[in-house]
């Protein structure tokens, strides 16, 4: 499995989309486990970082 790169404050695209219909997630702080932020609604998620990886579409940078 490819190791998908990415940092603090990078948005992601996901494969799924969250129930309030939004697709992309901020990326909050990295480590074994990651914490993520709905763009649409705000929701804070703590994934680990192999779970999180299978279901990432798209990886923007940070602006």
């Amino acid at each position: 499995m490819k190791i998908i790169r990415f940092n603090a404050g990078d948005v992601l695209v996901l494969k799924k989309k969250h129930p309030c219909s939004s697709d992309t997630f901020k990326v909050m702080r990295i480590g074994s486990d990651v914490r993520i932020v709905c763009t649409g609604c705000g929701r804070d998620l703590t994934l680990s970082r192999e779970t999180l990886e299978k279901s990432i579409k798209q990886v923007r940078p940070a602006e």
